[in-house]
């Protein structure tokens, strides 16, 4: 905590020393002035001693002979000092014999030295001869001006208040500095030192002993807080693992040191908050073992002790895909599985978690093999709250050992149905391509400007000997999961390059092919070189291949994607960004890729005619493709009201129902024939 210089004790010293000094040096000098005021009266009337000892003798002489003339001369003498305005010589009871007054001096000071000294001041002697009669003759009178004694009076008291001030000020700061130095600098260093300890580990860094004040009341004052901070870490450090102890005791299993049930239905509680928020899914899997008693019976229950800390420690080699982990009690332990999009996903974490199990645990030199059934509910379907879910979780887990053991279930028998075929769809998939069940087909492009077929994207399509044709959109997330997207990725550039240089020798020269890419073959390293040893191998002219990719692959890592399509299209083929409006795409991001096309989304084109929201967007992203100078294919163009919408907002062009489904090589031959015909027969008719 910074300390505010106001309130530093330095600066409260610094006022009050210097207040202190301030009075004591004002009121010493006050004192110094009264005692000079009282020195110049005692000035002035010594003063005008010395004038009447110095004028006595003629002044006597001129009264004695009653010499008017002689008594002026002594008058004049005496009014030669400047503070002398008045003077006389005679009797008090006969007429003066010589006399002479003039005006009081003027001073800008006078209404401060008249208080203090008088405006005047009379001074008498008496006249008297020599003995042995000593005769009295009269009286020498003289009144004194106190301006000039006042003037200096007043530089006097100046320099008096000015300089006790400042000695005393002079004073005050020297104690101030040796006050500071010897106490307040040393309590600085003391405090920089304390707030760099840290609370938890107040010890760990002790506050240094000041040099010079080892044996004072500083070094104790150090020794002693030190040993405090010391005795304070030992008890909080007691105190913290008593506190743990209970904690753990009350929110952890003792056996293998996971959450128990308490503390799991505590962490399952947030995390079903934030997946309410987000719409995310939840999996509960409930891990029963089979038949652990029996295992206890066989060997001991401090076996079984241990292949529970052993089946502990392989769950936790998958805490990077839970968001909880938690022993129920006895052989029943529970993961939750948070912020998934897909069921499957649970599907794969618990066949995961049993494909663990087919390894033996080694104990006591002996080999024992576990097996375990798993219960799995999904957070919102299955219920929404903690409760429901682990209670579901383990029934479904119960329900399932009733059945057949060594297997996972659904809560839901549809969801566990469909994991199980999604399950075995992706086993088939790794030697779907070496069973050539995979086959292409085409659906043509229409240009805008002519209406003629300027390309065709090929769509790859996976006939399942039992299951029969399954979508591309069920396969391939599988196939970009389990890594064989590659191997079929190059298969479908393979037979399109293949079927396009076909079609070329057909006479279809101008015709364009376009690919779809996943994500994963995006971002794979070998594609550039595939990509342009295909177009090598076909004899395909530059910008006949085209690449679509999606935006959301694109948006997944904005930069390695940008190396990659600069290098797909140094080989020559075209780069095309595929479901646009989908995603989050800015146009910053568009602007700094090296995107040739933009393609419409069909979500948007079925109801643009409907729907006035879709209609902007579509409207909008013709717009921004001709801004940035691309071309602008529509998909998903089932109807001429659609066409005609989009045509007149400018689109290049458009690919859909309207003019084709997609097709098989040879039929698509056909309709390219077709096509071609029909435009020979209306340029005949336009001659």
């Amino acid at each position: 905590m910074k300390l505010e210089l106001k309130n530093s004790l330095s600066v409260k010293l610094l006022r009050v020393v210097l207040l202190s000094a301030l009075i004591v040096g004002v009121v010493l000098s006050c004192a110094q002035i009264v005692f000079d005021a009282y020195k110049t009266r005692q000035a002035v009337a010594n003063d005008a001693q010395r004038i009447l000892d110095m004028f006595r003798d003629p002044s006597t002489q001129a009264v004695y002979s009653l010499d008017r003339e002689m008594g002026m001369q002594v008058i004049e003498g005496l009014f030669q000092d400047d503070a002398v305005r008045q003077a006389s010589i005679g009797h008090p009871n006969e007429a003066m014999l010589a006399q002479k007054s003039r005006k009081l001096q003027q001073s800008n000071s006078r209404w401060l030295t008249d208080l203090i000294l008088g405006k005047e001041r009379t001074f008498t002697t008496q006249l008297v001869g020599r003995g042995p009669y000593s005769e009295y003759y009269g009286d020498l009178s003289i009144t004194l001006d106190t301006a000039t004694y006042g003037h200096g009076f007043i530089v006097s008291s100046v320099i008096i208040f000015i300089s006790g001030v400042l000695r005393a000020l002079a004073m005050a700061l020297v104690l101030y500095l040796v006050y500071h130095w010897l106490l307040t600098k040393p309590l600085s260093r003391i405090i920089e030192h304390l707030t760099e300890i840290n609370p938890d580990r107040p010890s760990a860094h002790k506050i240094p002993q000041l040099k010079g004040h080892e044996k004072n009341e500083l070094g104790l004052w150090i020794n002693t807080a030190n040993q405090l901070l010391e005795s304070i870490e030992r008890n909080t450090h007691l105190r913290h693992e008593a506190e743990n102890s209970l904690l753990r005791m009350a929110q952890y299993d003792f056996l293998t040191g996971l959450p128990n049930r308490q503390q799991l239905q505590q962490q399952l509680d947030k995390i079903l908050v934030d997946a309410g928020k987000l719409q995310r899914r939840v999996a509960v899997l409930c891990v029963g073992l089979d038949d652990f008693k029996g295992i206890n019976e066989q060997f001991s229950y401090q076996t079984g002790d241990q292949l529970l800390l052993a089946l502990a420690d392989r769950l936790r080699a998958h805490s990077g895909r839970l968001g909880a982990l938690a022993r129920l009690g006895g052989d029943q332990f529970a993961l939750v599985q948070a912020d998934i999009e897909q069921p499957y996903e649970a599907a794969e974490l618990a066949q995961s978690i049993l494909d663990d199990l087919e390894a033996a645990f080694a104990l006591d030199h002996q080999e024992i093999r576990l097996r375990a059934t798993i219960g799995i509910t999904l957070f919102p379907e299955d219920g929404n709250s903690t409760e429901k879910l682990l209670q579901k979780a383990e029934q479904t887990m119960t329900l399932a050992k009733t059945r057949s053991r060594n297997r996972y279930q659904f809560y839901i028998a549809s969801v566990d149905t469909e994991m199980r075929r999604r399950r075995e769809l992706e086993k088939d998939l790794r030697d779907a391509l070496a069973r050539n069940q995979f086959y292409l087909v085409y659906q043509p492009q229409i240009s805008y400007r002519d209406h003629r077929v300027v390309g065709v994207e090929a769509l790859i399509r996976w006939q399942h000997p039992e299951h029969g044709l399954v979508p591309p959109e069920l396969f391939i997330p599988l196939a970009e999961q389990n890594g064989t997207i590659i191997a079929i990725g190059e298969w479908v550039l393979d037979q399109s390059c293949k079927q396009l240089r076909d079609w070329h020798d057909q006479g279809f020269a101008d015709l364009r092919m376009a690919v779809n890419l996943s994500t994963v073959q995006l971002h794979h390293a070998e594609l550039p070189r595939v990509v342009n040893n295909l177009m090598q191998m076909y004899r395909l002219p530059p910008r006949s291949l085209e690449l679509e990719v999606t935006e959301t692959g694109l948006m997944e890592d904005i930069s390695t994607a940008a190396q990659h399509l600069l290098s797909l299209r140094r080989s020559g083929a075209l780069i095309a960004i595929d479901d646009f409006g989908t995603g989050y795409s800015s146009l910053s991001y568009l602007k700094s890729l090296p995107l040739d096309k933009i393609k419409i989304d069909k979500s948007f084109v079925q109801d643009l005619l409907d729907d006035d929201d879709d209609a902007t967007i579509v409207r909008a992203i013709i717009q921004l493709g001709k801004s940035l100078g691309m071309q602008v294919i529509a998909e998903g163009v089932e109807t001429p009201e659609q066409e005609a919408y989009i045509i007149a907002e400018g689109c290049h062009e458009g690919q859909g129902y309207l003019y084709s489904k997609p097709l098989p090589a040879r039929e698509l031959s056909a309709y390219l024939k077709q096509a071609q015909r029909s435009d020979a027969a209306i340029f005949r008719i336009t001659l």
